[in-house]
């Protein structure tokens, strides 16, 4: 009988680096694929992405609705129940041997808190990690003590993991799917992506900018704040993609949409690139900008400088092309231009790779293949 390996996704960019694992899975004779798309795939306001799934050729076996029409806190503590109370009618009726959770996001935390009071055991992907902006730290630390296997991206983040109390046998450091997603990617010629953005592209941006959301009233201010420094760059052109499903969200992509209608000649924005196109915009821009965890984990292959602003992604391991700045526009013009100099760029050529060189999802298939899923049951690992 086939072990039933069920993944959740919510969101673009999870779903781009599930992508090579699903496949995985798909393809292989001992398991059986099964697919939950709930959350920001499911919305029309963020391009109801669950169809470049199905495109993809996979098959959706539950769809999940459970998003409110408003990113306030009380909104998306609803939003959380509302998936608790839907996930645990798709276990119910999938029945998987094991459920696949990536991250840190709300709707992953929903599943997980399902899957955990109906003893499916779950493996959790990118544990042990640390952003001390933003709320994904409590919820990430949750997930881990609610899953009885754990891949980590790097072996910083094992142990860490393992400090929480978790066995060492059920902890491996597998390094960061991304890194497998740009290495077995077709990308775009500048010209393809420029027919498809709608802009002749030559020097370019590509920013992402999400909300800080364990701190209040800040994502009007530092968008405009963003934007008010990409004023000062007229000669680049700008690629946006839009914020996730977060407290303040709207406010972001409001302003967003705003600057695009008022600089249409050199900016344009989209609510999700998807993968190939994404990959593809890093591959030929000059720099990301912003706060997304994409500039940390998937840039730095590409061995492009990311402006990291604020305190979002705080506490994460960073390649030496990454440029932290605060949220103001001296401290962020100081990063771009550092970004340009000869010396950073030489640098950025030098450097390591921190988070694994692209196996990730042949990995963790055998050991979800091997692995003993019979009790969802745990010891507390004292760290002696």
């Amino acid at each position: 009988m086939k072990r039933k390996i069920c993944i959740v996704t919510g969101t673009r960019a999870e779903y781009g680096l599930l992508y090579w694992l699903m496949k995985r899975i798909k393809s292989d004779k001992e398991l059986e694929l099964q697919i939950i798309a709930t959350g920001m795939h499911l919305s029309p306001e963020f391009g109801l992405t669950y169809k470049q799934i199905e495109k993809d050729g996979f098959e959706i076996n539950e769809k999940i609705e459970m998003l409110l029409s408003a990113d306030t806190p009380t909104a998306i503590t609803k939003s959380i129940g509302l998936g608790v109370i839907s996930f645990a009618d798709a276990f119910d009726n999938l029945q998987p041997d094991v459920v696949v959770l990536l991250g840190d996001r709300f709707e992953i935390f929903a599943a997980a808190q399902s899957a955990m009071i109906m003893r499916i055991p779950i493996a959790h992907i990118h544990g042990g990690e640390i952003t001390e902006g933003a709320i994904d730290d409590s919820i990430r630390h949750s997930i881990t003590k609610m899953s009885q296997i754990h891949f980590t991206a790097t072996e910083v983040y094992r142990k860490r993991v393992i400090q929480m109390g978790e066995h060492p046998k059920t902890v491996y450091n597998v390094g960061t799917l991304g890194i497998e997603g740009i290495k077995n990617t077709p990308l775009l010629s500048l010209k393809e992506l420029s027919d498809y953005v709608g802009l002749k592209l030559k020097k370019y941006f590509l920013i992402t900018l999400h909300p800080t959301t364990l701190q209040s009233s800040t994502a009007e201010e530092q968008i405009k704040i963003l934007l008010n420094v990409l004023d000062k760059w007229k000669d680049y052109q700008l690629i946006f993609t839009k914020t996730n499903a977060d407290t303040d969200g709207r406010n972001i992509n409001r302003y967003i949409d705003n600057y695009v209608e008022n600089n249409f000649n050199r900016a344009r924005v989209f609510d999700s690139l998807g993968q190939v196109r994404y990959l593809s915009a890093i591959k030929h821009c000059e720099m990301v900008i912003g706060n997304s965890s994409s500039g940390l984990l998937e840039v730095p292959y590409f061995r492009k400088p990311t402006i990291n602003i604020g305190i979002r992604q705080q506490g994460r391991l960073k390649a030496d092309s990454v440029i932290d700045c605060d949220f103001n526009k001296k401290s962020i013009m100081k990063g771009m231009k550092k970004a340009f100099s000869p010396t950073f760029t030489k640098k950025i050529y030098q450097m390591p790779m921190v988070y694994g060189e692209g196996n990730t999802s042949e990995e963790i298939v055998n050991i979800l293949k091997n692995m003993s899923l019979k009790s969802t049951m745990k010891q507390f690992y004292d760290i002696m």
